[in-house]
């Protein structure tokens, strides 16, 4: 894994900048540079391991220079640095202090020195009209330290002046070649005129500032790394709002999020890593590409009645996706709310979510990866999408996940084409493709398939509630190859042109109920065995033909009996009914369970995959 290349001469001079503040400014100017300084140092210290040394390093305080910015003039008091007009030069590393406002000028770093430098804001406005405001050419690396209660505002123009024809660098209102730290606890706003918002072409990390950023293209970038710990960010971006894009190393183009609070507007993606994004903490809200009402991936039915996307997406559309990441997607905690065009959370490689809160809504799919979507933990709430987890192969461990799809619900697909036996169309059975619950919680809202799988199921435990479709050309359980469930509770309703039953290799006895019209929204289906004792309550949120139930409690040898309508005492859970009496409704049949998969009412065995 690529490790960050901030050394401990950058967080001495951070730290030992606030004692120097301390002394060369009066008043409360000099305990805010003090205080936002120290903070910095501090921020500085959480992003890495092995800088304990850095509090020793920083026994002797650097000198500050600094730095009025007056119109058009610049003064200077110190070493370091010199006015060229409007034009602020640093040439050396060291600490300096910055205030005031330069109407049309720049500052620009070029240092050769191996000495860090660290600029304080301590209340800049800065305007350029023809280049970045604040241009780190060269330096070894490069802190921006935001001084406690003050505002700083960077403002770039519509073009910009090259000094070589055909340059593209700088192309940002904060453009910085090396490593960039901005820390502190004052704020920043940057005004991307031009381009970008805020770029390194290295690592770049933000610490306990508050930065807002508006940006005509990309909002931020870091093209190694980006890595965001306690800070506050808000961007509104043309195309993506923030992005890692080193495609170079495996081990660079990241994304990393700590904690802290992000909102982000994006006309492309929202967060973008070439290779890694990884969420720990913190809340993150994304609406990228006009959100989901903006689709990219719905169409009106097509062809034998199958949903499919418009052919021309992939190559007419810009990507809209939330969270997305070139190889892995990884969420451990924190709380990210997405609304998006295109995929919500998207990976080409995997994505893995151990816990957190989610709130997802997508034009297309919520949860996409082209290889696996492996889940943990965590709270997942998809409230709109066209297909709700994508993957070639998905595993369900734990935690919550409550899916609304206009399609499929569960879709595990190898994104084959070819043409399945008995002439079912639009998908290929892939040996590799498979569902795995092996717990939790999952409920489907489905307007296609509850559960798509192009190839097996296996169910070892958790509970599965389906609610939908109600289509004839859809089905609540739709696998090709098995469905073997040896724990858990399933529970699928929906219509009956195409319904299924697991396979008969499974240990937990199931039920598959059809009836010969459909059944109202919330009518209570009801199992009970004939002797006494309630298997079953359930009110489906949609109108329903056909009831699939697994459940540990269908014995073999036993008779139960299934109603229709009455009341139930018990409280419910995303239609499942959990305690209290049931009052019955109409009893519309009676099955007697006599191997592993049973057929009741207007059921007919039908071949896998129909």
């Amino acid at each position: 894994m690529h490790r960050s290349k901030w050394t401990v001469g950058v967080i001495a001079l951070a730290l030992a900048a606030a004692v120097a503040g301390g002394v060369t400014q009066r008043g409360r100017e000099g305990a805010d540079q003090a205080a936002a300084d120290a903070s910095g140092g501090a921020a500085i210290l959480a992003l890495g391991s092995g800088f304990t040394t850095a509090l020793a390093a920083a026994s002797t305080s650097p000198t500050v220079t600094e730095i009025v910015l007056a119109g058009s003039a610049i003064q200077v008091t110190g070493t370091g640095a010199v006015a060229q007009g409007s034009r602020l030069l640093i040439t050396a590393g060291g600490t300096y202090h910055i205030r005031g406002t330069l109407d049309d000028g720049q500052v620009v770093v070029s240092s050769a020195d191996n000495s860090p430098v660290n600029l304080v804001l301590g209340g800049a406005r800065i305007t350029c009209s023809t280049s970045s405001p604040i241009y780190i050419a060269q330096a070894k690396d490069v802190v921006i330290s935001l001084a406690a209660g003050t505002d700083n505002t960077l403002t770039d123009g519509s073009s910009y002046l090259y000094e070589v024809a055909g340059a593209d660098e700088p192309n940002a209102a904060l453009f910085s070649a090396d490593d960039l730290v901005i820390t502190g606890t004052g704020s920043l706003t940057v005004n991307g005129n031009y381009s970008n918002g805020i770029q390194s072409k290295d690592d770049l990390a933000l610490s306990g500032a508050t930065v807002t950023v508006a940006a005509v293209n990309d909002g931020i970038k870091g093209r190694d790394s980006i890595t965001v710990s306690e800070a506050t960010i808000t961007i509104r971006a043309g195309a993506d709002g923030m992005q890692s894009n080193n495609d170079e190393d495996p081990e660079r183009g990241t994304v990393t999020i700590e904690s802290g609070t992000i909102r982000i507007t994006s006309g492309e993606d929202g967060i973008q890593a070439e290779t890694r994004l990884v969420v720990h903490g913190g809340t993150i809200e994304v609406l990228s590409g006009g959100g989901s009402a903006n689709n990219v991936g719905q169409n009106p039915v097509g062809g034998m009645g199958f949903p499919g996307r418009p052919p021309s997406t992939a190559t007419s559309l810009p990507s809209m996706k939330g969270l997305k990441a070139g190889v892995d997607l990884m969420i451990t905690g924190g709380t990210i709310l997405v609304d998006s065009a295109d995929d919500a959370l998207h990976s080409n490689g995997t994505i893995t979510i151990d816990g957190g809160t989610l709130t997802l809504a997508s034009g297309d799919d919520a949860i996409h990866a082209d290889e696996a979507v492996i889940i943990n933990g965590g709270q997942i709430q998809v409230k709109a999408s066209y297909e709700g987890v994508e993957g070639n192969t998905i595993t369900v461990n734990s935690g919550e996940v409550r899916i609304t799809s206009t399609d499929d619900g569960i879709n595990a697909t190898s994104g084959g084409a070819a043409a399945m036996p008995l002439g079912r169309p639009g998908m290929a059975s892939s040996s590799s493709t498979w569902l795995f619950v092996n717990g939790g919680w999952i409920v489907i809202n489905s307007g296609g398939d509850g559960l798509d799988v192009n190839s097996s199921i296996a169910m070892t435990g958790g509970t599965v509630l389906i609610h939908g479709p109600t289509r004839s050309d859809n089905g609540a359980l739709d696998y090709y190859g098995t469905f073997k469930i040896t724990g858990g509770l399933l529970v699928a309703a929906g219509s009956a042109g195409m319904a299924q039953a697991p396979s008969t290799s499974s240990t937990v006895n199931s039920v598959l109920m059809t009836f010969t019209t459909p059944q109202p929204a919330g009518s209570l289906f009801h199992i009970a065995a004939a002797g006494g004792g309630d298997v079953l309550t359930f009110a489906p949120a949609k109108a329903y033909q056909s009831v699939v139930v697994a459940s540990p409690l269908l014995t073999n040898g036993s008779t139960y009996a299934i109603y229709l309508g009455g009341r139930s005492a018990g409280a419910a859970t995303d239609g499942l009914s959990a305690g209290g009496d049931y009052t019955p409704g109409t009893e519309v049949a009676r099955f007697t369970v006599a191997g592993n998969v049973t057929y009741a009412g207007a059921s007919r065995i039908r071949p896998p995959g129909w």
